[in-house]
């Protein structure tokens, strides 16, 4: 069952993706309908993650108080709403209000899924089941190329908001039937039951919903700013394909809309896979018996290295080239994140701070995701147009990104400062034959 709530996951943060990167994908039809400047769309790519980072650590104290089964669902059918009214916009200023509104919507989702996680897998999992709910990430970039310019060309760009909008209700019916946590759902055997509590790590124990969280603890923990210090350079740099890389292809290297449909979506498409094998490689590392600080941090480190050669795209010619260098930059980017993506469970004191800390770290992923539109349109507008600032810019951010990790961040639980009582068994615990 644990691997069907994971997929549960995963469905939900493509759909997640699909709905914030269509802007990017629909962008050159509506700057050409609205007459927008570079530096005024850099501020409409930007828009989206101001409410999705302000809302990152109310989201993970929500998480916290109330448990995924609930938020997440209620944050589904916020976001897709403004998902759909977005196809109402006649102009910048509506486009931003609707993408303020998405950013509130999506704020919860990324620690859902790590909260999730933290509960349906033992430690010895994480990292793969991490890399199979952030597959979604992925999925959804890549179908929002041929998805978005499919029907931007048979009804215009509006019709693509509407029925991305659509698809996120209707995952609600499914999340809310099947989604319990695992020591209430009638699906878990006493056998899956007794493997999930088997090895929780620091966050061992089912605690109950509401528990207070350590807020002071985790503000004076030095681990807690590097975990979100790490995430804003790494979304600095990634935040590229999400929001500048289709107008980089088609208004800079002259690629035609057809040709971007078709070849467009190969870095997500690749990345997919990639996601995947950081997590396999991390927990074989884990299962091997080296520690968890390293099983982390190699997959982390070897991946942000790798994708700063996203810094020779402007200095090639061939499209081609250039197509590969994207892809491996976007690939060896997406081989760090399952490792990062389990890092809170690893940190936090007890398993009901895993969705706050979550919301720390991806509070640093959204500062990130919010500079980078609107400073690569500001190259822009200062350079007449050229990407080579803003791409090895973000060759330099990955580079500053594997630093932190490397230097400043010990996998290791926040210690509490008083022992934490023993735990009675639970009424109705299931017992193995």
């Amino acid at each position: 069952m644990r691997w069907t709530i994971v997929g549960f996951s995963a469905l939900g943060l493509t759909i997640a993706y699909l709905d914030r990167a269509a802007l990017s994908v629909a962008m050159p039809y509506m700057s050409k309908e609205f007459h927008i400047s570079s530096a005024v769309q850099g501020v409409m790519l930007s828009a989206f993650f101001w409410t999705y980072a302000l809302f990152q650590i109310p989201s993970g104290w929500l998480l916290d108080r109330f448990g995924p089964r609930v938020i997440y669902p209620v944050a589904v059918g916020w976001w897709s709403i403004w998902t759909a009214l977005t196809a109402l916009a006649q102009g910048v200023g509506s486009v931003m209000v609707f993408r303020l509104g998405l950013g509130i919507g999506e704020a919860p989702v990324q620690p859902a899924n790590i909260k999730v996680v933290s509960r349906w897998f033992p430690r010895k999992e994480r990292a793969f089941a991490s890399s199979l709910f952030d597959m979604g990430q992925q999925i959804g970039t890549a179908l929002s190329i041929p998805v978005v310019t499919a029907l931007a060309l048979f009804g215009g760009w509006r019709l693509a908001f509407i029925v991305i909008g659509v698809t996120g209700l209707l995952w609600i019916v499914g999340w809310v039937a099947v989604y319990r946590e695992p020591g209430e759902h009638p699906r878990v055997s006493a056998a899956e039951l007794a493997h999930i509590r088997s090895d929780q790590g620091p966050t061992a124990g089912e605690e109950p919903v509401g528990a207070n969280t350590p807020w002071r603890e985790l503000l004076g923990d030095s681990q807690v700013w590097a975990l979100m210090t790490g995430y804003v350079f790494r979304s600095l740099a990634g935040a590229f394909f999400l929001t500048w890389y289709p107008s980089y292809l088609l208004d800079d290297r002259g690629f035609s809309e057809a040709d971007f449909g078709m070849v467009g979506w190969i870095p997500s498409l690749i990345a997919i896979g990639s996601t995947v094998l950081g997590g396999v490689v991390s927990d074989r590392m884990l299962a091997s018996g080296l520690s968890t600080n390293l099983a982390r941090k190699v997959p982390i480190v070897t991946g942000l290295g790798l994708s700063a050669c996203i810094g020779f795209a402007p200095f090639v010619e061939s499209n081609a080239a250039l197509m590969v260098i994207l892809t491996v930059s976007s690939a060896a980017h997406s081989f760090a994140g399952a490792a990062i993506l389990s890092l809170p469970a690893e940190v936090a004191r007890s398993s009901e701070s895993v969705g706050a800390v979550a919301g720390f770290q991806n509070f640093g992923s959204q500062v990130g995701n919010l500079l980078s539109p609107i400073v690569i349109g500001l190259f822009l507008a200062a350079g007449d147009g050229s990407y080579v600032g803003p791409l090895v810019g973000a060759a330099g951010c990955c580079l500053a990104s594997a630093a932190i990790y490397l230097f400043w961040v010990r996998v290791k639980p926040v210690t509490p400062h008083h022992d934490r009582p023993a735990e009675p068994a639970e009424h109705g615990e299931r017992t193995t034959s």
